[in-house]
């Protein structure tokens, strides 16, 4: 197996935040995106490029070390994410890191996702693994709530130990073209992060154009986002490879022009092997290996870690194993 798969809890915030740069509207008002091109070039990414055998087995455990494992249910409980923040520790069984010959590498996930009053606990929980805590805030999933009241949230979610924040965008700037209200909310509440690092949340399911994802994008990064991510997960279309590229495209665009590398998560709907693979297929062709790891390149999902570790039983034992010996929490 990859050596070079390591703990990307040792290493996810090492990297400089994003200082962002003045809004400027002609970076991207002028950029037009042929919509036939973009789903032509997604429709291929995966017919191009085949990972198999020993190869996809690698590609799945980096695929692991990049997962924000979630848990966003109304349902949620301290005792429930206790139970995550221990999968997150150790996500596969001793018994198969024995078998993938991985055991000494200290493989953990990205980092752990969760509603701003279940930091607290999985704070406490992950002591010592190095594993961030994230949260979202800003009235996750609609980000409608007053906006004194969402820099408050963060703040809250931050002083109880968050070190990245997973914000949500006002769409209806977007829809209305309003970019200095949209930078100058992103801007306010890049403030409010303080010390943790924040992922923009576009909620490009409601943002209608590939256009508008483009722009949303860039004032995003303008504004001081050191990630851009998808989807809440709770919108009728989350992550799909087109606006993923969209979306790698105007970050490309961005390091060009600032000279600053920003993260990309995808999130909502990834739910199998074969979405990871898309995904990390996705980075590797359009920024290279630098945007496969954790700390440029993040998948918000909770059951994609399921069908990871079956897919890798299966590689190492040559028998799929039920669903139930892979509990999350």
């Amino acid at each position: 197996m990859d050596q070079a798969i390591a703990n990307p809890a040792l290493a996810g915030h090492n990297r400089p935040r994003n200082p962002g740069v003045p809004l400027a509207p002609d970076w991207f008002e002028s950029v037009c995106v042929n919509a036939s091109a973009v789903e032509r070039r997604a429709a291929t990414l995966t017919t191009r490029r085949s990972v198999k055998k020993e190869y996809q087995a690698a590609w799945l455990v980096k695929a692991m070390t990049c997962i924000d494992l979630t848990t966003l249910a109304g349902d949620d409980t301290p005792g429930r994410v206790r139970r995550l923040c221990a999968k997150a520790r150790r996500p596969l069984s001793d018994e198969l890191l024995a078998a993938l010959d991985v055991a000494d590498l200290g493989l953990t996930v990205a980092a752990v996702c969760v509603y701003p009053t279940m930091v607290a606990p999985a704070v406490r929980a992950l002591e010592g693994s190095g594993i961030p805590v994230a949260s979202v805030a800003t009235g996750f999933p609609a980000g409608l709530t007053p906006l004194k009241q969402r820099l408050e949230e963060i703040r809250y979610a931050a002083s109880e130990g968050a070190r990245e924040i997973d914000i949500v965008i006002t769409r209806a700037y977007v829809l209305g073209r309003d970019w200095s209200a949209l930078y100058d909310e992103v801007a306010a509440m890049r403030e409010a992060c303080g010390r943790a690092h924040l992922k923009a949340i576009l909620g490009t399911g409601d943002l209608k154009t590939l256009r508008n994802v483009y722009a949303a994008s860039m004032v995003a990064m303008q504004a001081g986002a050191d990630f851009i991510k998808t989807s809440t997960g709770k919108e009728d279309v989350n992550a799909t490879l087109p606006v993923s590229l969209v979306m790698i495209r105007a970050l490309r665009d961005y390091r060009e022009r600032a000279g600053v590398d920003i993260g990309f998560k995808p999130a909502g709907g990834l739910r199998t092997t074969k979405d990871a693979l898309a995904w990390l297929i996705l980075m590797k062709e359009e920024l290279g290996l630098p945007w496969m790891q954790p700390d440029l390149f993040r998948i918000g999902a909770s059951g994609l870690l399921t069908d990871i570790e079956r897919q890798l039983d299966h590689y190492a034992t040559g028998r799929y194993s039920a669903a139930h010996r892979h509990p999350m929490a």
